[in-house]
C-alpha cells in the first residue's frame, strides 16, 4: 500500500488548488492522510478525487472541515500497520513516549502542526510529519510524505521535498 501523508496545506491562504508537484505523487496513491490545517473542506473534495481520504482537525480547521469528517485523533488499520492520527503531538521533549501513552496500540502516529518534517522512532512508536507543501516556514523546502506498508510493516517512510 502507499500512502501520501499531507499536512498543514492552509487552504485558501497557500493552497490555492493541488500544486502540480504534489499531485504527481498522488496519482498513484491508494490512501491519502491529512494530519490537519486544511483550513477548508474543498481541499479534502479534490484530494478524494485521487484515492480515499483519511483527515484529523487541526487547530485552523473550521466546522467545514469536521463536517467533511475529521476528527481531532483517528485510528487506522492500514494493510496491517496500526496508524494514529493527531494534527499536534506537543512539544518536542517527550513526544515519543508521549504518543506512546496517547495510542498505546499504534505503530506509528502521523502528526502536523509544526510544519517541521521529522521521522522518529523510540518509546516503541514511530512518529512521523510531513512537513507542510505549501508553508514551509523555516525549511529549506515545501514537504509531503511517503509511507510504504505492507502486511502489517512499514517498509518506507520517506520526506519529499515539492517545492526548490
Amino acid at each position: 500500500m502507499r500512502v501520501v501523508v499531507l499536512a498543514d496545506t492552509h487552504s485558501p491562504r497557500r493552497w490555492k488548488s493541488c500544486p502540480p508537484r504534489v499531485a504527481a505523487h498522488l496519482r498513484d496513491t491508494d490512501v491519502i492522510l491529512h494530519a490537519g490545517d486544511v483550513c477548508t473542506a474543498d481541499v479534502l473534495d479534490e484530494l478524494a478525487q485521487f484515492a480515499p481520504v483519511h483527515v484529523v482537525l487541526g487547530n485552523n480547521d473550521g466546522p467545514d472541515v469536521a463536517a467533511w469528517g475529521a476528527p481531532e485523533t483517528l485510528d487506522l488499520d492500514l494493510a496491517g500497520l496500526r496508524v494514529a492520527m493527531i494534527h499536534d503531538s506537543g512539544q518536542a521533549t517527550g513526544r515519543t513516549a508521549r504518543m506512546r501513552r496517547r495510542f498505546p496500540d499504534a505503530d506509528l502516529v502521523v502528526f502536523g502542526h509544526s510544519h517541521i518534517p521529522m521521522d522518529q522512532t523510540g518509546d516503541g512508536v514511530r512518529v512521523f510529519n510531513p512537513g507542510s507543501p505549501t508553508d514551509r516556514r523555516r525549511q529549506p523546502h515545501g514537504t509531503i510524505g511517503i509511507l510504504t506498508i505492507e502486511d502489517g510493516e512499514l517498509l518506507d517512510a520517506r520526506i519529499i521535498p515539492v517545492t526548490d
